[in-house]
């Protein structure tokens, strides 16, 4: 297990070198070494993918803080966005019929403007800062979730004023952590939402802010080309991960969900929060 390096391009098998090496950078100088390091993100895509499909959230936010274990954020972002992108339409899109439109279209009226204003963030930002930042986001959405939302309550919001609100959020911190699931969940709470409505609705959401993020970093000069290996086994991954989880829906119990996920992601936020504070300690 490695990180992809700080703000250098790492080498992955190719040409150009005499070692039969080459240098991709992504556009953010950082590359990705195809080995284990794939192998892993693609089987924890599917494992993933499949607790979505299961529980409706949970999975982007620890794809995420796997990715980062190998990844700088400048690159783990927008490759994840790919990828969930892929999960959440396909889940989406088996819902179809479920989904709430009443609450899709106002959630999409900010999220292009807010993400346009977040995006410099994440391509400037010391990546060791912020691997540091979300592993405490994602041990605060695990663990602590209300405070995302600073003690407010927002079933007190009427619906479309919520959903304008929450759509303009996520779009702005999406670029910035990655994954925002955890955040936006609460909106959908007190709505008497059945689960495949939730699960549907949240998936088409999160889907339209994933591709929002995509044309924002391509615009931005992020090369996805050089990715396309990774985030393409992600893909094919992620729809196995969706279909099997779908089929299980019915028949795993849920109440042992949370407790399994809620320790592994626990875990891997805590190497994110651990390797990006003594990063920045050693500088």
């Amino acid at each position: 297990m490695r990180f992809a390096g700080r703000h250098r391009a790492d080498p992955v098998i190719g040409q150009g070198e005499p070692d039969g090496r080459t240098e991709r950078t992504g556009g953010q100088g950082v590359g990705f070494e195809v080995g284990v390091e794939s192998l892993v993100l693609w089987g924890v895509s599917a494992l993933t993918a499949a607790v979505s499909a299961v529980l409706g959230l949970a999975g982007g936010i620890m794809l995420l803080a796997v990715m980062l274990l190998f990844l700088e954020p400048a690159v783990a972002i927008p490759v994840h966005a790919v990828a969930q992108l892929a999960s959440n339409a396909s889940r989406s899109l088996v819902h179809r019929r479920a989904v709430r439109r009443d609450l899709l279209l106002p959630y999409l009226i900010l999220l292009l403007p807010a993400g346009m204003l977040s995006v410099p963030l994440t391509q400037r930002a010391d990546p060791d800062l912020l691997r540091l930042a979300i592993g405490i986001f994602v041990l605060i959405a695990t663990w602590r979730r209300e405070w995302l939302l600073f003690g407010f309550d927002p079933g007190r919001i009427p619906t479309f004023p919520r959903f304008t609100l929450v759509g303009g959020l996520a779009g702005f911190f999406g670029p910035v952590v990655g994954a925002t699931g955890p955040f936006i969940a609460p909106f959908f709470l007190g709505l008497g939402l059945s689960r495949f409505e939730l699960i549907g609705t949240t998936a088409a959401c999160q889907a339209t802010g994933h591709l929002v993020k995509l044309a924002l970093f391509g615009s931005g000069g992020f090369d996805f080309a050089a990715h396309a290996v990774l985030y393409g086994g992600m893909i094919a991954a992620v729809v196995i991960g969706t279909s099997l989880g779908t089929k299980l829906l019915h028949r795993i119990p849920e109440k042992h969900f949370p407790a399994i996920y809620k320790t592994a992601l626990s875990l891997v936020a805590a190497r994110l929060v651990g390797s990006g504070a003594l990063a920045l300690v050693g500088d």
